[in-house]
């Protein structure tokens, strides 16, 4: 039995894990240049010090079967570059590594409290967590956006599409949810780890790929479109019963062209010798006043 006290104990202290203010949602994940080698790992060092931007993640709600209830809300994403590929962690909260037998009893509760949504039961056995990543066949200045559930036959989307059991990562090409196509071969690498309710997910490509025509060239300097689907399989999520994000954009800067630090440098010296050469003229002009003064005396 559970008294009222330690209820409130409960509650506050679940409170406490909770951020003071929610995280500040921008439209841009900026992608550090750095000069060094690029992390290898989720669990590398050199995450401590990139900067973390949070992309919010709604219940796909769209196309049936919908799903009200997700688990996953949101990912923090880094990234950085180093003018010849790119690496981003993706991390996430999620209560279970699936599928997990110990969460069998979960996932039958859940399908009593969920029933049948569209005509569509819940799944009796747990799937793999997921997270897939879509980017635009095409990044140009004028192109138009695939539609942000998978695109669609007229517009489809490239996508980086993970799972955890097997720990498997598939690039290819969609034209709307459940119609994937697998690439011909993948340039990306990834790592993941799970550890205490959290996924941290690393996925490495070169910035320029090897078939321009079906993948998109990551370039410096442009803002390239990207959007998350995410999915907890001991809930019974799939790919349609899933969170979903808008269109974002991660952009990759640019090195810094010496002309920064050259001109300020030059603007200061040339400020102090224009300095000196003022209280010198002034100088000598009241050494000249004094004598001129000195003789009429």
């Amino acid at each position: 039995v559970v008294t009222d006290e330690q209820l409130w104990h409960l509650a506050q202290w679940v409170r406490s894990l909770s951020p003071e203010q929610a995280p500040e949602v921008r439209e841009v994940v900026r992608a550090a240049r750095v000069s060094g080698a690029l992390p290898r790992t989720p669990d590398d060092s050199t995450w401590a010090a990139a900067e973390r931007f949070w992309i919010p993640l709604v219940g796909q709600v769209i196309v049936k079967p919908r799903w009200f209830a997700p688990t996953v809300d949101g990912v923090w994403v880094q990234a950085l570059h180093d003018g010849k590929q790119l690496t981003m962690r993706v991390t996430w909260h999620d209560p279970s590594r699936s599928p997990d037998p110990a969460w069998d009893e979960w996932l039958g509760r859940m399908k009593v409290s969920m029933p049948a949504v569209d005509s569509v039961p819940l799944s009796a056995t747990q799937g793999p967590d997921r997270l897939t990543i879509q980017f635009p066949t095409r990044v140009t200045d004028d192109a138009e956006r695939p539609f942000f559930l998978g695109g669609d036959r007229r517009r489809p989307a490239h996508v980086w599409r993970w799972k955890s059991a097997p720990d498997q990562l598939e690039v290819g090409r969609m034209t709307g949810l459940g119609s994937f196509t697998a690439g011909a071969a993948s340039e990306v690498t990834h790592s993941a780890v799970f550890d205490q309710g959290e996924w941290r997910l690393q996925l490495t490509r070169a910035l320029a790929p090897r078939d321009t025509s079906a993948v998109p060239a990551f370039r410096e300097g442009t803002a390239i479109p990207i959007a998350f689907f995410a999915a907890d399989g001991s809930s019974g999520e799939d790919e349609f019963r899933s969170s979903i994000s808008a269109w974002y954009a991660i952009y990759l800067d640019v090195p810094t062209p010496p002309g920064v630090y050259i001109a300020p440098a030059a603007t200061m010296l040339l400020t102090a010798g224009l300095g000196v050469l003022v209280v010198a003229r002034a100088r000598r002009r009241d050494r000249g006043n004094r004598r001129n003064t000195q003789e009429e005396t």
